[in-house]
């Protein structure tokens, strides 16, 4: 049983209704701690509500880190999708204090799900765990849930801001800094909570999926923030940690904290019951019934295009309708030539190995069944009066033909090119970048639609982040093997020998591809422009209508001008209007 649905009943309803749509909420309205928690599901209630928020919080995360790097865009289509040039400016990195959005967003978003944290671990501190039926131990498991979820958030504000203020305490102020502290002072703080916080938590004990610890921070789940906090650790404060990444890294995939594996199937992880999937170390649980915030226009709900509902046969799905706010960088120029560019150009990226089973045209197969990640050319249905039919273009008389290009097609036939050679995000049409399905998109009848749970860390990001500090250290061949031990799901057996890297196949690796590599198999996963600012490239790169910044400044977002007038202590980041 997930645990959101063991939280059952008109309870958790009534908290779902309100969770996010009024983010200055006081929690639990007037009822103080001393008369609120009465019974043994008070307390599992009140641990697990910013868990709630915590899922909500994904998508301004997503659009900052993908939307921002080289993978993913937003074009203008026949009109849509300009919006100000706010997508514009987030591509550019041309953001300013006064956009506020979704830089805005992950700033709130992440403060008032550290403060309801806070406000349940002090609730916890001053409750006998006798007096409810808790051991001391489930006790200390309820906290650690609640500490390592704030160190989630903490790691979250460290990639965006750097500089951020840090708050331990909802009940006791003085406790918290007025202003921004140190980026050091939130990295040994999120590091030492996790440390002890694995000690805390719950272990993993069998194979067959996380299952009721789904939706719950486990010893595994503690050490893997501890993995992306340390790979990182050289941008966030400027120390080399990789020794103490590779340390808990190989400590997971070693089974130390439990028992993980990598799926036999890239798409499993995704799937509508991937909390049977055992590459799954912490994912959000979602249904139908419940919430499902990756299903959500600023997550994946809007990476097709508006009519794919028909393609899909899910119109009548709790979600809403589909949008093409997202697309892939193209590969391709207005006259059917390659780019050359070293970044961008995912689907191309794909392309390099032969075979790939994430390049076949997304279908479901019924049964809870899909293949393929991609949308691409002409999407063909039948409709309810059995004739063949081909999804159209939303106010064009005209059918799509998906290309990996940006331009006005319009209604062409797929060996011509427009005329107009302009390619850039404010001259494409619906027919422009191909669309993506990283979550399964099941038709109206299917028992799985809506059923996937949201993946926030799996084992192939532990092994990757292995890899890559192995690499780091000139350790080609034992990096090699580690991706090739996920990779190999990917490709048909006959196709390793010139596929997996060498030793064990024909592929070469080196940090360029180490960084390619991890947008194959991270694609559209909100971390591409924490992996370009890792390698260098995310000030410096050029991909497809971005030239390169003039310097670093923006690695780290501003702090908005509505967050800085409510605070006067908050200095603004460097190389930003103060």
């Amino acid at each position: 049983m997930k645990i959101f649905k063991y939280i059952t009943g008109t309870v958790l309803a009534a908290t779902l209704a309100t969770a996010c749509t009024n983010l200055d909420e006081t929690l639990y309205d007037q009822v103080g701690t001393q008369n609120y928690y009465n019974t043994k599901m008070d307390v599992v209630r009140a641990t697990f509500r910013p868990f709630e928020h915590a899922f909500w919080s994904i998508q301004a995360r997503h659009v900052l880190n993908e939307l921002t790097a080289d993978q993913l865009i937003t074009p203008t289509r026949d009109g849509w999708w300009d919006d100000g040039g706010k997508w514009r400016r987030l591509h550019y990195h041309t953001w300013n204090v006064d956009d506020g959005g979704d830089p805005q967003t992950e700033w709130n978003g992440c403060f008032q799900g550290i403060m309801q944290a806070n406000y349940v671990i002090e609730d916890l501190a001053m409750l006998s765990p006798e007096k409810f039926g808790f051991s001391r131990e489930e006790f200390d498991n309820f906290q650690g849930q609640c500490r390592a979820l704030r160190a989630w958030f903490y790691i979250r504000l460290l990639d965006a801001f750097r500089n951020v203020p840090l708050a331990v305490s909802f009940n006791d102020v003085s406790k918290n800094s007025e202003g921004q502290v140190e980026p050091k002072v939130i990295f040994q703080f999120i590091e030492e909570e996790l440390k002890e916080c694995i000690n805390l938590l719950t272990k993993k004990e069998s194979l067959g999926g996380n299952g009721n610890l789904q939706g719950q921070w486990t010893k595994a789940g503690a050490a893997a923030l501890l993995v992306r906090l340390y790979l990182n650790a050289e941008k966030y404060v400027g120390e080399d940690r990789y020794a103490d990444c590779e340390s808990y890294a190989q400590r997971i995939i070693d089974g130390e904290y439990g028992p993980y594996r990598t799926a036999d199937r890239w798409d499993a992880p995704f799937d509508w019951n991937n909390e049977t999937c055992d590459e799954v170390i912490f994912g959000f649980p979602a249904s139908q019934g419940y919430s499902y915030w990756h299903y959500q226009g600023d997550t994946y709900w809007w990476t097709v295009p508006a009519r794919a509902r028909y393609y899909f046969d899910d119109n009548k799905a709790k979600a809403g309708d589909h949008n093409c706010k997202y697309a892939a960088s193209p590969s391709y120029d207005l006259n059917g030539n390659l780019y050359t560019y070293e970044l961008g150009m995912p689907v191309q990226n794909f392309r390099k190995y032969e075979g790939d089973e994430r390049m076949k045209l997304y279908r479901n197969l019924g049964d809870s069944r899909r293949e393929g990640l991609f949308l691409y050319g002409y999407l063909e249905y039948t409709d309810e009066n059995g004739e063949k039919k081909r999804v159209r273009a939303p106010e064009q008389p005209y059918d799509l033909y998906i290309r990996d290009a940006v331009g006005k097609f319009q209604g062409m036939a797929p060996d011509r090119w427009p005329d107009d050679k302009v390619s850039n995000l404010q001259n494409g049409d619906h027919n422009s970048g191909w669309h993506f399905c990283k979550y399964p998109f099941y038709s109206n009848d299917d028992p799985g639609q809506l059923e996937a749970d949201y993946t926030e860390i799996r084992l192939a990001e532990i092994i990757y982040s292995l890899a890559e500090c192995k690499l780091r250290k000139g350790d080609t061949e034992n990096a090699a093997k580690l991706l090739n031990s996920v990779r190999k799901r990917n490709y048909p057996q006959e196709k390793w020998a010139e596929n997996l890297y060498t030793p064990e196949g024909a592929a070469q690796l080196d940090m360029q591809e180490m960084l390619a590599e991890w947008g194959r198999e991270f694609f559209a996963e909100s971390r591409r422009r924490i992996d370009l600012i890792r390698f260098g490239k995310f000030s410096s790169g050029t991909w497809w209508d971005k030239s390169a910044d003039a310097d670093t400044h923006t690695e780290i977002f501003p702090v908005m001008r509505d967050i800085l007038n409510a605070n006067h202590n908050l200095v603004q980041n460097p190389g930003y209007n103060k």
